[in-house]
């Protein structure tokens, strides 16, 4: 627990991007679904995904660090002098919760749990 789970790429063009991170990383991609988000698994460490970059977003990587629970971090990380960007937010049934926080510094780290 408390390690990297996840991280997310933004991107232009999640075709060309999967097909670049497949071919460099041999990365599997699930079949398609959302056009704006493309989930992949990495043979020897943690998944994620490609999403559609957002304009004026800036080109930044998302990390998702596993937690028990996400309340508590949320709590936890406010009284080390962080803020909660994103609250507990259910994905679906299948993969639980996310959440986001920033650092004292304004930099983003995203939370993730089953529950």
């Amino acid at each position: 627990m408390h390690g990297i789970c996840h991280f997310e790429i933004p991107s232009t063009d999640i075709g060309k991007s999967r097909e670049f991170y497949s071919g460099l990383f041999g990365w599997e991609f699930q079949a398609e679904g959302d056009p704006d988000y493309a989930m992949f698994s990495a043979p020897d460490g943690p998944g994620g995904g490609i999403e559609k970059a957002s304009p004026g977003r800036g080109a930044h990587v998302n990390i998702y660090i596993e937690v028990k629970d996400i309340a508590a971090t949320l709590a936890e990380a406010a009284k080390l002098g962080g803020k909660v960007v994103k609250g507990k937010t259910l994905i679906n049934e299948e993969f639980g919760y996310w959440a986001m926080v920033s650092d004292p510094s304004g930099v983003n780290i995203g939370l993730w749990s089953r529950k």
